[in-house]
């Protein structure tokens, strides 16, 4: 196999993408968890919640734009098929994120008669946002199949992966507070914590279930036997976020940090999995990363660029 540019370019792309949108996951997924959690806490708690990732959230959304930015400008044909399918839950998830950014800047300015109001806008906005992500994922992984069966798995996925995000908001939270806050946080992660496992292991079984090309790649040997460390990490990753919230003293002697790190991850081995199951195919059983690539030299024109403005950062 000759290593060109033309090879290996799209490559290189194709994992700055998916680099971009892990970071979005994990980043956005704790202050979307944060969201979620929102209406189970006392009106003091929740300020002090949103003040948690006051700092971060609005940067975190950033890795998005970074995504969808790459796969527009170098994969512009599985931009195109991929946005088109997904014209409803976008219009969704871009709904729930613009309710998310008004109410986060007017809850600060409202007054007390309407912060409530606001506080409501700015869960409902994270929770819309989390179920149309999981709708995306779903649709993505059956390669937009309209059949019942997909559109079953993609609506399991849209319920599901808001526990997810609520346990990293869970988790970041223990990290972040104290007191009976924290004490609370832990509460709220071991009640998400099962449904989050559970649901996992359910997409997970299911997701070679409609994809034959899924099940192709993990089922066949030996790589069966290559891929188990990823669900045998991911139980040890459960265990250790299951037995430090069972312990209060665990988390009072600084060990509470182990909850978010777990969580993570767990996101990260599916990631990995997802990229593993998915590989060499931008959208699943219909374009290779090579067939939906821009011309070489665009690649090499926006590498190059890339490469500029990343060294001026650093410098």
């Amino acid at each position: 196999m000759t290593f060109t540019w033309e090879y290996m370019l799209p490559l290189v792309f194709m994992a700055v993408m998916g680099l971009a949108l892990l970071a979005y996951v994990v980043l956005d997924g704790y202050d979307l968890g944060v969201g979620i959690l929102l209406p189970f806490a006392s009106d003091d708690q929740k300020d002090v919640m949103v003040s948690s990732i006051g700092p971060f959230w609005d940067a975190n959304e950033t890795w998005l734009v970074l995504g969808i930015g790459v796969l527009l400008v170098a994969f512009p044909l599985a931009h195109g098929i991929v946005l088109s399918a997904l014209y409803l839950p976008v219009a969704v998830m871009l709904i729930g994120l613009i309710l998310r950014g008004v109410s986060f800047d007017f809850r600060v300015k409202a007054r007390a008669a309407h912060k409530g109001t606001w506080n409501v806008l700015f869960a409902l906005g994270s929770l819309m946002t989390a179920m149309a992500q999981g709708w995306m994922l779903g649709s993505y992984l059956t390669g937009f199949d309209h059949s019942w069966k997909s559109s079953l798995f993609s609506l399991g996925i849209a319920l599901t992966l808001p526990t997810g995000y609520a346990m990293l908001g869970a988790g970041w939270l223990i990290m972040k507070t104290s007191d009976e806050l924290q004490a609370r946080a832990v509460r709220w992660a071991r009640r998400v914590l099962w449904p989050m496992g559970l649901a996992l292991i359910a997409i997970s079984l299911a997701s070679p279930l409609v994809s034959q090309t899924v099940f192709d790649r993990w089922f066949a040997m030996p790589q069966f036997l290559g891929l188990l460390p990823i669900p045998v990490a991911c139980a040890v990753a459960f265990y250790a976020a299951f037995h430090v919230t069972a312990r209060p003293n665990v988390i009072a002697a600084g060990y509470g940090w182990v909850v978010f790190a777990s969580t993570v991850l767990i996101f990260v081995l599916a990631f990995i999995g997802l990229a593993y199951s998915l590989y060499p195919y931008i959208v699943i059983d219909r374009m290779t990363v090579w067939q939906a690539a821009s011309a070489t030299k665009s690649l090499v024109f926006i590498f190059v660029g890339v490469a500029i403005t990343g060294a001026r950062r650093g410098s």
